[in-house]
């Protein structure tokens, strides 16, 4: 056999040449025919087997050394490289053949010679250290951190070198300083704590929080001691370990300076293997402010809430459709609808058709900002069916940009005030005629008392029957118009009636009587009818017994204009604290055309000479002088119905003697 050419190996740890292997000395070369003696040639077998597996070895190591993820290498004291893996030769970013031999100096540049040389005599002494290192490559100028364990290599006793591991930490370390970063810059509090309640860490936004000078004052204080309530620390707990999460619960703290402190808690229980709690940590909100802003908001709204409330007239919202966005509660007291009921609702659905363009013309301008405020007065329908006069102030809505996005307005029911305005108008009309008419009242007296005086002295005179007759026609004619004029004067200037306790079924039934003669000639029954209980009022006899055979006089007029025969019903009955007349009669009624005007003076539908137009006038007039009402109406199955309401009477109102009033002709 041949003999085996040199053979040699590199250490991928150590970096040097395996030792080239051959014979001592040259063996002579043997004639290939002849064989070598049979025990150098199993020497030779045997040592080639040999370094064979050396040689697998070194190269199984080096596999296993250059597949880790972390940094392996050997140097020497004075920084020579001895030894390193794969991982060392990507971050110098060299090839690995020429790492072997080089000084860390030329690839490192921090940490510096003289920082590694001040660290070298502790290292020898204890051939150990384990930390971390800030590494600055020269070729990169990258910074990276490792965490190290180094250890001395010994030979003879004596540390000649250093073997080290390093693991790339970099992210962890960057990661580290990012969560520091965050933890001491975040505006939330940020908290860890055992479940005996010693706080571990706290973040400056919570020391300032809570209104303590420094980190290391606020961990010296008990987590229940830092609660209003160390119950609530308590229930939290043991949510925790129910759940291990709770998100934004409300809690209240104690400032160093004893104000509560309002803060949204989210916490987390970190436990081990096992389960058991081992610490909580959690981050807190401070709401104190939005709490307070709240709560003065609330009391904003609430004030206007009942501001509105208060307010006499009804408030409504509409959008720019018209459709109800708000409806204020006076909306049920006024028109018969809960704000619920209008909700969704549009502008227009219960205005009389006559007024119903006018309303939806002044919205649509305020929305389209041709004015800048709007009033109308329309009629709607009340819940009850009733139509109701109202009187609406709109101006528009903007939102906080400017932009119109509705109307609001207030509107107020005038069906009453519109009644009394027509009623002051009456009075005033009334109030004119009435100097007019006391003026020509007195005018016509004087006339009048010349011709009944003259006529009197013809009277005594005349002897010719003609004559006589025409002289007494002069005589009752004269007398009606001295009666005309002193009704005038009753109604112009009504003196004020001397009261006393009377009995109004005593005066009606009275008045009956003296009228009865023409009642019965005109084939008109009376049904007169008294309620059990009928109190005594406080009026003048003779101007109620005036106003009664007024009204007994219109009906026995009313009956006789449409029929041979009737019924007059009077009745008398106690309602309430009031006592009621009513005067019926079954004649034609009372057109709705002028049912408004009857009490007007100088109105009548009477034919010319059969009336004045002044008897409801003086019986209005006579009902407001006692504080009472005079109402008329027409039934649905014929006639007219007056009704006469007078106060209660006061018990200790003495009875006064009425003086006898002139029968009246």
């Amino acid at each position: 056999m041949a003999t085996q050419g040199p053979m040699r190996t590199e250490s991928a740890l150590t970096g040097q040449k395996a030792p080239r292997l051959q014979p001592d000395k040259e063996l002579p070369a043997q004639p290939v025919a002849e064989a070598a003696p049979a025990n150098v040639q199993d020497r030779l077998l045997r040592l080639e087997a040999l370094f064979q597996v050396v040689s697998r070895s070194q190269q199984g190591y080096r596999e296993l050394i250059d597949s880790m993820d972390d940094v392996m290498f050997s140097a020497s004291l004075d920084g020579e490289i001895r030894a390193v893996n794969q991982r060392f030769a990507e971050l110098a970013e060299l090839p690995f053949r020429d790492l072997v031999g080089r000084n860390l100096e030329s690839i490192i540049e921090e940490p510096t010679r003289e920082m590694a040389e001040r660290a070298l005599a502790r290292f020898i002494e204890r051939r150990f250290w384990q930390g971390t290192l800030r590494i600055r490559m020269r070729k990169t100028s990258g910074v990276r951190y490792f965490d190290c364990t180094l250890r001395g290599v010994i030979k003879d006793g004596k540390v000649v070198g250093v073997s080290g591991l390093a693991r790339d930490v970099t992210y962890e370390r960057e990661s580290e300083a990012r969560f520091t970063q965050l933890f001491e810059t975040l505006h939330e509090g940020v908290y860890f704590s055992t479940p005996e309640g010693r706080l571990l860490d706290a973040n400056p936004a919570l020391v300032a929080m809570l209104g303590y000078e420094n980190k290391d004052e606020l961990l010296q204080q008990n987590v229940f001691d830092l609660y209003m309530d160390a119950s609530e620390r308590s229930g939290l707990m043991q949510e925790l370990d129910e759940q291990r999460t709770l998100r934004e619960r409300e809690i209240v703290l104690r400032r160093k300076d004893g104000k509560p402190l309002i803060c949204l808690d989210t916490s987390t229980a970190i436990r081990d293997t096992s389960g058991k709690v081992l610490r909580y940590q959690g981050t807190l909100v401070d709401i104190t402010q939005r709490r307070e802003m709240e709560r003065r908001l609330h009391q904003e709204q609430e004030f206007a809430r009942r501001l509105v409330e208060s307010f006499p007239d009804m408030i409504v919202v509409m959008d720019r459709e018209g459709k109800y966005t708000y409806v204020s509660a006076r909306m049920k007291e006024q028109l018969g609808y809960e704000p619920e009921e209008l909700i969704g609702k549009t502008l227009g659905e219960r205005t009389h058709a006559d007024d119903r363009k006018v309303l939806q013309e002044m919205h649509r301008e305020l929305i389209e900002g041709k004015r800048a405020y709007g009033t109308v007065e329309y009629r709607t329908l009340h819940k009850d069916g009733s139509w109701r006069t109202v009187r609406g102030t709109a101006s528009p809505l903007s939102d906080a940009s400017g932009n119109i996005i509705g109307v609001i307005a207030s509107a107020r029911d005038i069906t009453d005030l519109k009644r009394l305005e027509q009623q002051v108008s009456q009075s005033e009309r009334l109030a004119a005629m009435g100097q007019m008419m006391a003026g020509v009242a007195h005018e016509l007296n004087n006339p009048l008392t010349a011709i009944l005086g003259i006529n009197d002295l013809l009277r005594e005179k005349a002897t010719d029957e003609v004559v006589g007759r025409q002289l007494e026609l002069i005589q009752k004619q004269a007398r009606r118009a001295a009666e005309i004029v002193q009704n005038l004067l009753t109604f112009s200037r009504p003196r004020a009636p001397r009261r006393a306790q009377v009995r109004l079924d005593d005066l009606l039934l009275h008045t009956i009587q003296l009228h009865e003669y023409s009642l019965h000639v005109n084939n008109i029954k009376v049904d007169y009818t008294v309620e059990p209980g009928a109190h005594p009022v406080l009026g003048d006899s003779h101007q109620l017994m005036q106003v009664f055979l007024n009204l007994i006089v219109n009906a026995e007029q009313a009956i006789r204009e449409v029929n041979k025969q009737g019924t007059l019903r009077v009745r008398v009955e106690q309602v309430g604290d009031e006592q009621h007349v009513s005067i019926q009669d079954d004649g034609p009624g009372i057109p709705a055309g002028i049912l408004p005007r009857i009490f007007d003076p100088f109105f009548t539908t009477k034919r010319p000479g059969r009336g004045t137009g002044l008897g409801l006038s003086i019986c209005m007039a006579i009902m407001r002088e006692h504080g009472g009402a005079i109402e008329a109406r027409s039934l649905p199955e014929g006639g007219a119905l007056f009704t006469l309401s007078f106060p209660a009477v006061n018990g200790d109102s003495p009875a006064v003697t009425e003086p006898q009033l002139a029968a009246k002709e």
